[in-house]
């Protein structure tokens, strides 16, 4: 009986021992397969991101040599720009400096550098401007112009009116400029206000 005995737990504790090497290997099995699936992922993604890199080089050599086997490069000429040509045409505006000269243009701001230049040569034809000094002069008026400006919307809101007429600006003319600047400048506007209805 004990041999039986002994025989019975034998064969259960193999068979037991076969089916944690079963589920060992297929874990083991398991791991190779996400292993091999996280691989293929990575190279997918390799792939996507060193064409980026490597399109110049693919689009150039073609256009470059032109007498070289013509079967062999238009197969490769076929795919890449089938799947390269888009991201390309979008690298190249960034790089050329055409376009980017375009936009700075285009983001220039208004300066009042004409007007202080015409008023130079009214007063003295011969003389120049350096760059530093007229950009310090388009500030020096800007900060002028806000002074003013401030200066007649507070008269303005004081004498609860809802426009600022040439009144308002004479008087804060008056307020912000000193002594003799504020009598020409007021004869200045005049003048400006008088031309500007007459005509």
């Amino acid at each position: 009986m004990s041999s039986r005995r002994c025989f019975r737990l034998n064969s259960h504790y193999s068979r037991v021992h076969r089916k944690g090497k079963s589920q060992n290997e297929q874990s083991r099995k398991a791991k190779k397969e996400l292993r091999k699936v996280t691989y293929a992922i990575y190279l997918r993604f390799l792939s996507t991101m060193a064409p980026k890199a490597e399109k110049k080089p693919a689009e150039k050599k073609p256009a470059e040599k032109k007498p070289a086997t013509e079967e062999k490069k238009a197969p490769v000429a076929e795919k890449a720009p089938a799947v390269k040509k888009p991201k390309a045409e979008k690298r190249l505006p960034a790089k050329e400096g055409g376009e980017k000269k375009k936009r700075k243009a285009k983001k220039s701001s208004e300066t009042y550098k004409i007007y202080i230049f015409k008023v130079l040569k009214q007063v003295h034809p011969d003389i120049g401007i350096s760059s530093k000094a007229m950009s310090i002069m388009n500030s020096f008026i800007n900060d002028i112009f806000e002074k003013l400006a401030q200066e007649s919307s507070r008269l303005a809101r004081y004498n609860k009116k809802p426009t600022i007429t040439s009144r308002e600006i004479q008087t804060s003319v008056r307020l912000v400029l000193p002594g003799e600047l504020a009598k020409h400048a007021v004869s200045e506007g005049t003048k400006a206000v008088t031309k500007f209805t007459s005509s």
